[in-house]
């Protein structure tokens, strides 16, 4: 496990598990949330993310947390590990919630309230992208070491594991 990327919906807690990873590992992670935003809410240009972007996936190692899924085929194209959080809608929704008026690492600001807006986006993620991903899913399960989480529980298991 090198180049390590790790997807699901927003909530569902991709960055705290690439930091735990990182920790494992000793690997350097990325989260693409990061890239993109900018501390005024606005965000970076197309180009200058991609061009960001392409820079972490010529390294040799590199942990990218993230879902942007206009981004997972060349994301899926270097990585040898994909990690999925498979989780139900709910958890994602409360995962969200639970981080409001919390410093995120990849965050350049504080999320002050569950905007409407994001929350829709959170439940048609999971009606529009949720089948796009599975389908890449597919497409790499030959070539790629895939693993999916259906819960948090899943996930933190197989971190113990890993570290032991």
């Amino acid at each position: 496990m090198n180049r390590i990327v790790v997807v699901g919906s927003s909530g569902s807690g991709k960055t705290t598990f690439s930091n735990k990873l990182e920790k494992i590992l000793t690997i350097k992670s990325y989260h693409l949330d990061s890239i993109f935003w900018n501390s005024d809410k606005t965000h970076i240009e197309r180009e200058e993310f991609d061009k960001r972007l392409n820079q972490i996936l010529n390294n040799d190692k590199w942990i990218i947390d993230g879902d942007y899924s206009r981004t997972y085929d060349i994301r899926f194209k270097k990585a040898d590990t994909i990690f999925f959080l498979d989780y139900p809608l709910d958890v994602c929704l409360n995962g969200v919630e639970s981080r409001i008026g919390t410093k995120r690492s990849d965050m350049p600001w504080i999320e002050d309230e569950f905007d409407s807006k994001f929350k829709d986006w959170i439940i048609n993620w999971h009606k529009d992208t949720y089948p796009i991903l599975k389908e890449l899913l597919e497409k790499y399960k030959n070539e790629k070491n895939i693993i999916i989480f259906k819960s948090r529980d899943e996930a933190n298991k197989y971190l113990l594991d890993l570290k032991s």
